[in-house]
């Protein structure tokens, strides 16, 4: 069987505090208070912003354009044992596709959104955006496997 050849193309950057990946933090939630972040989606994208108003919260999809090569089993820097890549959130994938549920704090301009708890490097491709929905999207009694005692409170 002969796989289709994937094309993804960015829609947008994103604009972060962190210009290095050394400076981001490991995960959105930190640091508090979580820094606005902006979001710029390229001209020829931007009708597709229409009827975001009165969402909280957005989805994003985000290409780790300086993340090193794939590596699959490596050791966490928080945990002693070795892990798959497919059970972390680590950047090291043999596609680097980031994703973060954002706070979605309006519109700066008409091509840029205003948003909260990212964890990417400044100048970010963004390849997609969508409508958290919690009625879809959150499963609040999910199991976190081996990341359990390792899990980011929430809080303030």
């Amino acid at each position: 069987m002969t796989l289709p050849e994937l094309i993804v193309r960015p829609i947008g950057t994103i604009r972060t505090p962190w210009p290095t990946i050394a400076d981001c933090p490991r995960n959105g939630r930190q640091p508090k208070p979580a820094p606005a972040c902006q979001v710029r989606v390229f001209a020829g994208f931007t009708d597709g912003l229409q009827s975001l108003e009165g969402f909280s919260h957005l989805i994003l999809l985000y290409w780790l354009d300086r993340a090193k090569p794939a590596e699959l089993v490596f050791t966490p820097p928080f945990d002693p044992t070795p892990r798959g890549v497919f059970a972390t959130r680590g950047p090291r994938r043999p596609n680097p596709i980031g994703m973060s549920v954002v706070a979605f704090d309006g519109f700066e301009r008409a091509d840029t959104l205003k948003v909260r708890y990212l964890d990417c490097v400044d100048g970010t491709p963004l390849i997609d955006i969508k409508p958290y929905l919690p009625t879809t999207d959150s499963e609040p009694d999910a199991s976190m496997g081996w990341l359990a005692p390792h899990a980011t409170k929430r809080g303030g």
